[in-house]
C-alpha cells in the first residue's frame, strides 16, 4: 500500500533525560540506509528535528531540509524523504517522547500535513505554519490563503473541542471549510490534533488523507471512561468501511494492554510492527482486516491522558 507517511520514528529521551536517543522505527526495506544513520544518532535540547520540538513544546513541521536545522539532510534526499514533522509528548513541563513522521516525493502523493496555530493576543483565528501536500498545489494554495475561528474547520473543530478530532467523507462534509477542493483531489478523510502551550496558545496537527495514498488504513480514537478503568472506543475511520462502532461495542482495552493501553500506562507513543504480539481487541479486529503495523500517540494535557489516537498500516 502506497501510504503518504513513508517513515515513523521514536525518539526518547536517554538515561540521563539530557539528550534524545533512537527508540525505534516503522518503515519499508528501502529506508534501511535512513534507518541506520537513525539509529547510531543523539539529539540534545533544541539539536535538529526531534530535539527543535522538544525545545519548542508543540509540534514541528518542516518542508525542506537543505540549509535547515535539519541534521541527516544528505541521508533523507538520499532516501527520497521530502518533509519531517514532529509530535512532541509532554506529561506537563516534561518531555515522554518525541515522533517524527516523514513524507516521501512521489507523482501520484496526494495528502496533506498541516501544522495550523493561534495566538490570542494577535488574533481569534488559526492560521497556517505550514504544511506539506504532494502534489495537491491548488489545495496547498487555498490553505495558506485560509484562516480558521474556533469551531469552525477541522483545524478550527479540533481546537474547540479540546481533543483529537476524526471527519470522515469530506467530499460531503459541510463542516470540513475546504471540501471542493479536497474532493476534486481524492481527500476524503481528516485527523486533528491539538496542543495547548502556556500561556494560551493552540496548534492543530492536521491529517488529511486520499484513497490513493492515505496516511493510514484505519484511524481510531480512545478515550478514558468516567471511572478511568478503561478505554472506550471513542470513533475511528477504517479504508475498507468497517462499521468500528459496531466491532467495539461494548469492548474496551485495560491500562497497559496491548499497544494502546500501554501507552496509557506510559504515557509514551508506541509503534508495533507485528500486531500478532499485541492482544487487545483493537490489534484483534485490525488483524482480521489485513494490518500487521500501529502507531499509537497518547494525547495528554495537565499530565491526565485524554485520548489515545491509533493508526493501522
Amino acid at each position: 500500500m502506497n501510504t503518504f507517511i513513508r517513515v515513523v520514528e521514536l525518539w526518547v529521551p536517554d538515561r540521563t533525560r539530557t539528550r534524545l536517543e533512537f527508540g525505534g522505527c516503522l518503515c519499508s526495506e528501502e529506508y534501511s540506509e535512513f534507518k541506520a544513520v537513525s539509529e547510531n544518532a543523539l539529539f540534545a535540547y533544541g539539536e535538529g528535528l526531534p530535539g527543535k520540538a522538544w525545545a519548542c513544546g508543540h509540534p514541528v513541521i518542516l518542508t525542506k531540509f537543505a540549509n535547515s536545522y535539519f541534521k541527516r539532510t544528505d541521508e533523507a534526499i538520499e532516501a527520497g524523504l521530502t518533509c519531517g514533522v514532529a509530535l512532541p509528548v509532554f506529561a506537563g513541563e516534561f518531555l515522554m517522547a518525541v515522533m517524527v513522521l516523514f513524507c516521501g516525493d512521489d507523482e501520484k502523493h496526494v495528502g496533506a500535513i498541516e501544522l495550523w496555530h493561534n495566538d490570542p493576543e494577535k488574533s481569534h483565528e488559526m492560521g497556517l505554519v505550514d504544511g506539506y501536500y504532494g502534489t495537491a498545489d491548488m489545495f496547498e494554495f487555498n490553505s495558506r490563503h485560509t484562516k480558521f475561528p474556533r469551531g469552525f474547520g477541522l483545524p478550527g473543530r479540533a481546537w474547540k473541542a479540546g481533543m483529537p478530532l476524526i471527519i470522515k467523507d469530506l467530499h460531503n462534509a459541510k463542516s470540513f471549510l475546504r471540501w471542493e477542493e479536497a474532493s476534486e483531489i481524492g481527500i476524503n478523510c481528516g485527523v486533528g490534533i491539538p496542543y495547548t502551550t502556556p500561556p494560551d496558545q493552540t496548534w492543530v496537527m492536521s491529517f488529511l488523507s486520499a484513497q490513493a495514498t492515505p496516511i493510514a488504513r484505519r484511524f481510531e480514537i480512545w478515550v478514558p471512561n468516567p471511572s478511568r478503568a478503561e478505554l472506550v472506543f471513542h470513533c475511528g475511520d477504517c479504508s475498507k468501511n468497517a462499521d468500528l462502532t459496531s466491532l467495539y461495542a461494548e469492548k474496551t482495552i485495560r491500562k497497559g494492554e496491548g499497544s494502546i493501553g500501554g501507552a496509557w500506562a506510559t504515557g509514551m507513543p508506541a509503534i508495533n510492527e507485528h500486531l500478532k504480539v499485541d492482544e487487545s481487541i483493537a490489534a484483534q479486529q485490525a488483524r482480521a482486516a489485513g494490518m500487521n503495523q500501529i502507531v499509537v500517540l497518547p494525547v495528554i494535557e495537565n499530565a491526565l491522558l485524554k485520548a489515545v489516537l491509533a493508526w493501522y498500516l
